[in-house]
């Protein structure tokens, strides 16, 4: 969180102390201001162009399915809310014991089971280089692989992506720059290679069930749930 980008600039406690009374008094986050946020992390991209090319050339916003995603606000409870901006303000994950979940102390560094982890290089919200620590924080078998393309893009990369790359080395040193030198670039999407980490840590398959749900655990709605017809 020390290396947030934009976020640092315009963050201070005054700030997060107001943003935390507005979602307290209404008991929430509305979904439309946490959408500004996201564009507030990318404004270059997701504010300035819109205003020259929208509001003062009066051109049409060119079609761009990803933020199709970006348009499906979701309201956030206020105590969530909250607690997010303490935790980032303190930078309280990277801290034994400086935050608890449920009352139990959080330690990152006893986290010893085997971990993937994915970062994209262009990515705006999750810097690669922030993400690139959580292996300096967790303890086991560790893997860090570094997507080609921004937030969204570097996650959704199907195999049939003709332009997909991807990143992998040896060791984590400390300094990201030294694994980002040696790391070899591999064609193709990411996918496949964390499916072969996955089948390797996995046990033997299962015939899938012919029906959805158990007595005990009914299905609920179809997908993707009633949370869609809310306004």
């Amino acid at each position: 969180m020390t290396e947030a980008g934009t976020t640092v600039s315009l963050m201070d406690k005054g700030t997060a102390a107001g943003s935390m009374l507005a979602s307290r008094v209404r008991g929430y986050m509305d979904g439309k201001t946490l959408a500004e946020v996201f564009a507030w992390l990318r404004p270059d991209d997701l504010i300035w162009s819109y205003w020259v090319n929208n509001y003062l050339e009066g051109k049409s916003p060119p079609p761009f399915d990803i933020l199709y995603w970006n348009a499906d606000t979701t309201r956030m409870p206020a105590a969530l809310h909250r607690d997010f901006i303490e935790i980032a303000m303190a930078n309280a994950l990277t801290k034994p014991g400086e935050v608890s979940m449920l009352g139990s102390p959080v330690d990152l560094s006893k986290i010893d089971v085997d971990t993937y982890v994915v970062a994209g290089i262009d990515d705006h919200i999750s810097p690669w280089p922030s993400a690139y620590r959580a292996t300096q924080l967790l303890r086991g078998n560790i893997k860090f692989v570094l997507s080609n393309s921004g937030h969204i893009a570097a996650m959704v990369n199907p195999p049939t992506n003709p332009k997909a790359t991807y990143r992998v080395g040896d060791g984590h040193p400390p300094d990201h720059r030294d694994w980002l030198a040696k790391a070899e670039t591999r064609q193709g999407s990411w996918w496949p290679d964390y499916t072969a980490w996955l089948e390797s840590r996995s046990g033997g398959t299962k015939q899938a069930p012919k029906t959805l749900g158990t007595a005990k655990y009914p299905p609920l709605d179809p997908a993707p749930g009633t949370y869609i017809l809310e306004r």
